[in-house]
């Protein structure tokens, strides 16, 4: 991103925290339960995978039990798919905006990404709630969780300027982010422990940013659990990575988004 492109980004700051809030309001405008569905999402999907694979499979879980451990991954994967897929589709949902007046362009999908946070602190708190339900009593390093969110962000935000800029020229995008973020969800250990994985494929995970992402949340929450420091750096340093090409690709092709979209 060019130096004139971070100042007018900076400059432009009220708008930021302006579509921030929109972005808040519009997404429970006239729904029934509002804020409630930032929790029963993960919810309802960890009380699936634990029928399917935690009772049925018998799936091991690291001696967690076996909804904390899903849910705790759940919580994570939640914000992250719906900061991806509501950020990836935000330019071309703001198309009138776009063809009409100027502003920096990037301030629309890091408006969408940053507007997800207050869900993903929800879903945080029924966590907590949810390891006490299960006698598991959180470490005190859950107070870290804050200090990870930004890793999170970084990967979503540099998927979510990367996506958005495809979605902008070829709309196709919009109909394959929902499977991708489908096959993303499976080759993360959400479901089931990186230790099942054998010892000679677990170098590729960390191909897979998300599972340093996910294994440093649940490390965080959870007593007697070591964070794997080499594993949330490769996810740190791959984010970056992605966000770097994103912000590339994205700068570059904003000036055509007018006349394109």
């Amino acid at each position: 991103m060019r130096k004139n492109g971070l100042q007018e980004f900076w400059a432009y700051r009220e708008l930021l925290f302006f579509m921030v809030w929109r972005d808040l309001k519009v997404r429970y405008k006239q729904t029934l339960l509002g804020v409630a569905w930032a929790v029963i999402q993960p919810l309802a999907s960890t009380l699936i995978f634990f029928l399917l694979f935690g009772k049925m499979a018998k799936m091991p879980s690291d001696g967690i039990p076996y909804p904390v451990f899903a849910y705790l991954g759940m919580a994570v994967w939640t914000y992250f798919a719906g900061a991806v897929s509501y950020s990836s589709n935000s330019l071309v949902n703001n198309s009138q905006l776009l063809t009409k007046v100027w502003f920096p362009r990037l301030i629309i999908p890091t408006a969408g990404v940053l507007s997800l946070l207050p869900d993903f602190l929800i879903a945080s708190v029924v966590g907590v709630v949810l390891m006490f339900v299960y006698g598991v009593t959180p470490s005190w390093t859950f107070l870290l969780w804050p200090l990870l969110v930004p890793v999170m962000v970084v990967l979503a935000l540099g998927a979510s300027l990367i996506l958005a800029t495809l979605n902008v020229r070829y709309r196709d995008v919009k109909y394959a982010i929902p499977f991708l973020l489908q096959m993303w969800m499976f080759l993360t250990p959400i479901i089931y422990p990186v230790s099942i994985v054998p010892e000679k494929w677990q170098p590729l995970l960390l191909l897979n940013p998300m599972v340093g992402v996910v294994d440093a949340f649940r490390a965080t929450a959870l007593t007697g659990r070591p964070l794997e420091w080499g594993t949330l750096g490769a996810a740190l340093g791959v984010g970056l990575v992605v966000l770097l090409i994103g912000l590339r690709y994205f700068t570059k092709a904003e000036r055509e988004f007018a006349d394109v979209i």
